[in-house]
């Protein structure tokens, strides 16, 4: 198992909105988002960003990533979340939510 921390700006005006959306997500994408190995998700907010914390019990990540972002009702979910969203100007080429290093962790 690996843990992923991510982070991501949101736009201030629509945190309401982005607050009601992931109050009732649509089950194809959370059904999705456990087919591709990800377990223990969560999404926190705080001064104008998210962050998000998810463990990958997978084999191949990227794989499994591939076949999230190809799956029709997940790209419909992204298209209604992704305009709420203001990606960090120092992700990585290809992040939408940028990667972040874990530097402690104590079980």
């Amino acid at each position: 198992m690996r843990r992923y921390g991510m982070v991501i700006g949101l736009d201030p005006a629509r945190l309401e909105e982005y607050k009601a959306c992931h109050a009732n997500p649509w089950p194809e994408v959370l059904e999705m988002i456990r087919k591709c190995n990800i377990r223990n998700y969560s999404i926190f907010y705080k001064d104008g960003y998210l962050f998000s914390y998810f463990e990958y019990v997978g084999e191949d990540f990227e794989a499994d990533m591939a076949r999230m972002a190809a799956d029709p009702k997940t790209q419909e979910w992204w298209a209604y979340v992704k305009p709420m969203q203001r990606p960090l100007e120092s992700r990585k080429p290809g992040e939408w939510w940028a990667e972040m290093e874990e530097v402690f962790h104590m079980d």
